[in-house]
């Protein structure tokens, strides 16, 4: 596979919305980033009137119970961030200084679009710098229940291979396989939004939860119906946005995974399992980039300077 050169943003750019669970209004501005800066998150409007820079990688991950969650709880985090992170990493941005205000990323339309309007209005800009890759070389799952998810060895890419199964008759069985590019992320991907039954809905804003969800930004499931008035955006909406979340959720990597990532009745703990379960086994992926940078990178992740096939048994 053809190795490029690392991007940025070409100009600045602002968002205004608010958390689907705190209902809180937030500012979030997109900055431009040198190379080799990756996905940051600069967490401002804490208590003590200091900020945070939180890196978003798996090894920050502080939980994926509603969605995922960045940061120390006790000092600063940053929540529901797959969207914004699905839209950088399908539309292949790879340094980005993301300053928000609150603890939770807008949810916006409950999809990645309103990102990938942001990030076409200011455009891309290629640096010098080569684009560092992980190679999946040999298959790590993880099960939970019936769920589990997969990444395995694909040469071609970053493939995605999603199935869901609910009871709900609207949602039902659904299947949707493709190789992740920007073409592909904006007809297939970007505008699937997140969905939920109004039971599910109701019971959590009980708990405090979801404050700030509406027919605005999610998809209401109630029994076989859909309650939006616009209906769906697609007749597969629903795998659509599983396979957004992943793409959010696996860009913590910290680096554009060429492999296939296959899944069954996936979430957010599933996800983040996966990764934790590859970085846990250094046989399982390597490094394609120039050798120069490769000792850089496992010093990135706390790991041995050492190749993934070094220890293969």
């Amino acid at each position: 596979m053809k190795l490029g050169k690392q991007t940025t943003l070409r100009k600045t750019v602002t968002l205004l919305g608010a958390g689907v669970h705190s209902n809180a209004p937030v500012s979030l501005v997109l900055h431009p980033a040198s190379a080799n800066t990756g996905i940051v998150f600069r967490r401002t409007g804490l208590p003590d009137g200091g900020d945070r820079r939180i890196e978003a990688k798996w090894s920050k991950v502080s939980t994926t119970e509603l969605c995922t969650v960045i940061g120390d709880p006790s000092r600063g985090t940053v929540a529901t961030i797959e969207h914004l992170l699905a839209a950088l990493a399908g539309l292949g941005v790879d340094n980005v200084t993301v300053e928000i205000d609150g603890p939770e990323v807008p949810i916006m339309d409950g999809s990645a679009w309103a990102f990938v309007a942001a990030i076409d209005r200011v455009g891309l800009e290629t640096l010098s710098a080569s684009r560092r890759h992980l190679k999946v070389l040999k298959p790590i799952r993880v099960d939970h229940g019936r769920s589990f998810s997969e990444l395995s060895p694909c040469d071609k890419g970053f493939r995605l291979d999603v199935e869901i199964d609910y009871a709900s008759g609207v949602i039902g069985r659904q299947h949707k396989a493709l190789l992740l590019t920007p073409s592909s992320f904006r007809a297939e991907i970007a505008r699937a939004r997140t969905f939920g039954s109004i039971a599910d809905v109701e019971r959590l804003w009980k708990m405090g939860f979801a404050l700030g969800s509406s027919l605005e930004n999610s998809i209401a499931v109630d029994g076989d119906r859909v309650l939006n008035p616009e209906g769906l955006r697609s007749a597969d909406e629903f795998v659509s946005h599983k396979m957004l979340d992943a793409v959010g959720d696996l860009a913590l990597a910290g680096a554009p995974i060429i492999g296939t990532y296959r899944a069954f009745c996936p979430g957010h703990r599933m996800n983040v399992a996966v990764l934790q379960a590859m970085f846990a086994d250094r046989t399982s992926f390597e490094m394609v980039e120039a050798p120069s940078r490769a000792r850089s990178f496992y010093a990135d992740f706390g790991l041995p300077a050492m190749p993934a096939f070094a220890e293969m048994n």
